[in-house]
């Protein structure tokens, strides 16, 4: 009989953008040079495309970007119950990763959580069942909801195992002082066989369930080993009775599975204290809200609310909503968003977000967003993913987990035939091979890197520097010079007029009406310092901006130009008996302007912007770091460089039009620098994209938080060495935390194989590592910015 032929896989792909045949050709040639491709066919009337070969997804669609179209995608958060450790992780990961349509899976231990990229269409449920065959099980809403529901249950199997393992460990401690403490042989399997089998069944159905799946866990070590320890005692009782109830080893089953049960309910404390900040920032949201309808205060749920929606918010209440302040006045405490300890003033026009808390006056807020769209669920949501990234130093830890518990086995059979070949006896050689078993298990593994994580960014998060993901971490590193944009980033980005000098024959009000009027409706900062000082303003006709030079228009028939010295060079105008008091004002650092007309100056403009508070402590603190420093601005050299001078910065490049920012950073690397680019994360866009590391400031409720690697929620540049510093010790904090990890089981298991240590000293080593590895996390979580209140 024939052989039936083998099915070659079929996926089917979604993909949006084709508009004609010449489109679905295109895709499907791009998809066919997929390497693993057999075949593809694309039907652009359904926007689907059927692809048959063994070529991963991702590379599928990657090939469909390449080609001008796009695959939709989905995003899942799951909640995954019943991992233990680094094999167990890296399991569920697998287990994703091989769905059809995921593009992506990245599942952490310390959070207990899979963050999957799949293409649209992919349905939950299979995930779900990929997670089951691996052994493990999604957690449903309710179960996700405040405290595990599990976590009572935890501490009750941990006191009753105390409980029962008492007398175990009284007797362990008249060991060394010749005293025969131990309970009798049956006092001892009666107190035991329900620690082992009854408070650690949980270790028993984890391995069994792994063992269906053809996979292996900690859990399998645990069972294996105590249960090992238990059999063999419970025979050797049997055997020879009561007598030698000293040479029993059912105190090794009992105390191991106890420290494991206890290690775990550290290891869970551990895990919700590193977890605390995104529990913090949701925490901030009222569940209510005082909605004003037809003038007057209904308590409403903050989901109620709407946009455009009104609210009133009394002294001492948290603002619920996003929103602009319409009536009223009042010092709103803003730290826990963005880690400002004063009270930042509101009136009238103001913006103000979710979370925040009016201290001493009533404001009424119209709503701008709210739910998801808020900048507190932003940030939640930016924190959560920042702690849910991998490094790629986890890679490493992957491929190890991945072998790992069949490797234990391997060795713990290995250990016992040694021990039993060289006639220790079936008693000492199990002994030994259940220490093996018992040291080995890899929970601290799977914690090292997570850990560190979620205690960084949540303790980046509480002083308002939101770290987008692990890159971010790696990226800054290797920074060894920090560009800042001057305006709105060292400077307080609202300038005033500080000077005007007309030329001859033009009179002061004469030179601001007609600069007003070509300003009128811009929102440039130097626009709004000349209108505000400005009286009543005639219209501008055929008005053009010249990008990062200046305006043009015609205001009362003249034809009129206001722009920067480089646009005053460009058209040739003269400046006349102005020249040198333009380079004195701009010797002050001041930026300038020139009223044009036909070729002649009329006006020269100074403007002063105030430096930020800040700014001065963070050239400095980068100074002591090591870091070098540059600023970037469109201003004249004189002015660029009279800031410069201030503050301390050792590069500038000055007279920068916006598109040259970026290339201005290309040089920068091209002298081997590696470069933090510090702007306002939108206009600074392709500055920030161009350098190694972009930090994007913001004020909290305009802030572009998705705009760059870090962000920084309030406009403090003081902030940036303080972001570069977090990074580096959580960095640094994951390379520490591995090296405890693999130290245990590197130096553990050839004692454990040497008979060097016994199942219960291994048992309080496993239950340690997860600790220790856990606390030196928390250490982490406790950092602060220098100078900040601890």
């Amino acid at each position: 009989m024939p052989e039936a032929p083998i099915a070659t896989p079929r996926i089917a792909l979604p993909v949006e953008g084709m508009t004609c045949a010449a489109c679905a050709l295109r895709v499907r040639r791009a998809l066919a040079s997929v390497p693993g491709v057999a075949g593809a066919e694309v039907n652009p009337a359904s926007g689907q495309a059927e692809v048959t070969g063994t070529a991963p997804v991702a590379d599928l669609a990657a090939a469909v970007a390449r080609a001008g179209y796009r695959v939709p995608e989905t995003v899942f958060d799951l909640s995954v119950g019943g991992m233990t450790c680094a094999s167990c992780e890296g399991r569920v990961q697998r287990a994703l990763a091989r769905v059809p349509g995921v593009l992506e899976a990245q599942v952490n231990l310390a959070t207990e959580r899979a963050h999957v990229r799949a293409v649209a269409g992919t349905e939950e449920a299979a995930l779900g069942a990929a997670v089951a065959r691996a052994g493990y099980r999604l957690l449903g809403a309710e179960e996700q909801q405040g405290e595990d529901p599990g976590a009572a249950r935890e501490k009750r199997d941990l006191i009753l195992a105390a409980l029962l393992t008492a007398p175990f460990l009284v007797g362990m401690i008249g060991v060394p002082f010749g005293q025969d403490w131990m309970p009798g042989g049956w006092w001892q399997i009666l107190l035991a066989t329900p620690v082992v089998f009854w408070l650690g069944a949980r270790f028993w159905r984890a391995g069994w369930a792994a063992a269906r799946a053809g996979t292996g866990n900690m859990d399998q070590l645990v069972a294996i080993g105590t249960g090992a320890a238990w059999g063999l005692s419970a025979w050797l009782l049997l055997r020879h009775g009561t007598e030698h109830a000293h040479a029993l080893y059912f105190e090794a089953a009992a105390v191991v599975v106890f420290f494991v049960l206890m290690g775990k309910w550290l290891e869970a404390r551990a895990k919700r204290a590193t977890g605390a900040a995104i529990r913090a920032l949701l925490g901030l949201a009222p569940r209510t809200a005082r909605r004003i309808e037809d003038g007057e205060e209904r308590e409403v749920p903050v989901a109620a609310l709407a946009v455009g929606d009104l609210v009133a918010v009394r002294p001492g209440e948290r603002i619920p909503a996003d929103g602009q302040v319409r009536e009223g006045r009042s010092g709103v405490d803003e730290s826990a968003l963005t880690g400002e300890s004063r009270s930042v003033e509101k009136e009238p026009g103001a913006k103000v977000a979710t979370g925040t808390i009016a201290l001493d006056g009533r404001l009424v807020v119209e709503v701008r967003a709210v739910g998801s769209e808020t900048v507190l669920a932003r940030v939640a949501a930016l924190v959560a993913a920042a702690q849910a990234s991998r490094a790629p130093v986890q890679k490493l830890v992957d491929r190890v987990s991945a072998v790992f518990v069949p490797v234990v086995l391997v060795i713990a059979a290995a250990t016992l035939a040694f021990w039993l070949l060289a006639g220790a006896g079936l008693e000492a050689a199990v002994i030994t091979a259940v220490s093996v078993l018992v040291i080995a298990c890899p929970c601290a593994l799977g914690l090292a890197t997570p850990a560190a994580i979620m205690a960084g960014t949540g303790a980046a998060a509480r002083a308002g520097i939101l770290v987008r993901d692990v890159d971010a971490i790696e990226r800054a590193q290797g920074v060894t010079l920090v560009a800042f944009d001057k305006t709105g980033t060292l400077t307080e980005g609202k300038p005033r007029l500080a000077a005007l000098h007309p030329a001859a024959g033009v009179t002061e009000q004469e030179a601001l009406r007609l600069a007003g009027a070509l300003q009128a409706g811009s929102e440039h900062p130097l626009a709004r310092a000349v209108v505000a000082v400005s009286g009543p303003l005639p219209p501008a006709a055929a008005f053009r901006a010249l990008p990062g030079r200046g305006v043009e228009g015609e205001v009362e028939g003249r034809q009129i130009t206001l722009g920067s010295p480089r646009l005053l060079a460009e058209i040739g105008a003269d400046p006349g008996a102005l020249a040198p008091v333009a380079e004195a004002e701009a010797a002050q650092g001041r930026s300038l302007a020139w009223l044009i007309e036909g070729g002649r100056a009329l006006t020269l403009l100074a403007f002063e912007d105030a430096q930020k508070p800040g700014a001065a402590a963070a050239i400095a603190g980068l100074r002591a770091m090591g870091v070098r420093t540059a600023m970037l601005s469109g201003d004249i050299r004189a002015a660029a460089e009279g800031v410069a001078a201030r503050l301390g910065i050792d590069t500038v490049a000055a007279e920068v039009l916006p598109d040259g920012k970026a290339a201005s950073i290309a040089a920068w690397q091209a002298e081997g620098h590696r470069v933090a680019m510090v702007g306002d994360g939108v206009n600074d866009a392709p500055a920030l994209a161009r350098a190694e590391l972009g930090i994007a400031m913001g004020t909290g409720t305009d802030v572009a938080i998705e705009a760059a690697g870090i962000t920084l929620l309030r406009g403090d540049p003081a902030l940036v060495p303080a972001a570069i510093e977090v990074a580096r010790r959580t960095h640094a904090k994951i390379r520490h935390n591995l090296v405890w990890a693999f130290g245990y089981n590197v130096i553990g298991l050839p004692l454990a194989a040497a008979g060097m240590l016994s199942p219960v000293v291994a048992g309080a080593a496993m239950a340690m590592s997860s600790v220790s590895v856990l606390t030196s996390a928390l250490l982490l979580a406790r950092w602060r910015p220098r100078g900040a209140a601890r």
